[in-house]
């Protein structure tokens, strides 16, 4: 994919995480449901770690200085950053690369249950103890769960998109012939 491609692509990806994360979720002081890990994972599986990142750090710190909810905290972008990089170093799939059902699925199980489990569980909760002034295991207790629901949600989903827009990736993000017209 050329980088022309690859920065489009990102562009195009930002915009939708964005749009998801602030229009389309819904959000109180300690939960947030929403759709917005889908531009995350799909530029995981396409760009890799490095866009996946700067996507979700980005996509965190433009919606909050745009359109705020709460005051912006900093802890919440590098959450981001990090959800970005794990998913991107488990799921990131070469071009034309062949992988099998079950490999991707166990990829998205372990990747999710890190992001879920590690980052929005116990990290997020120690920024919103910092934040709010909540005691930390009952702010734990109430996310737990919520990443629990959320886990297959997320693992179905993604398997889903992947496997619907891979031929059309394949077809037109990575097919070398289209980057020289």
């Amino acid at each position: 994919m050329s980088k022309l491609k690859k920065i489009i692509l990102s562009g195009i990806l930002l915009a939708l995480l964005i749009v998801l994360n602030r229009f389309i979720s819904i959000k109180t002081p300690l939960l947030v449901i929403s759709f917005s890990f889908v531009p995350i994972m799909m530029a995981s599986i396409w760009l890799g770690p490095k866009y996946s990142a700067i996507i979700a750090g980005l996509g965190d710190f433009i919606g909050a200085i745009l359109f705020p909810f709460g005051t912006y905290f900093p802890g919440f972008t590098l959450t981001a950053i990090l959800s970005g990089l794990i998913y991107g170093i488990f799921l990131y799939q070469k071009p034309h690369q062949e992988i099998t059902n079950s490999k991707f699925i166990l990829k998205l199980i372990i990747s999710n249950i890190l992001v879920l489990g590690i980052i929005e569980i116990f990290i997020v909760s120690i920024w919103l103890k910092i934040m709010y002034g909540k005691a930390y295991l009952v702010v734990v207790s109430t996310r737990v769960l919520a990443q629990v629901i959320m886990l297959p949600i997320r693992v179905i989903t993604i398997y889903a998109l992947e496997k619907l827009t891979r031929p059309i990736v394949n077809k037109y993000l990575y097919d070398e012939v289209s980057d020289e017209h």
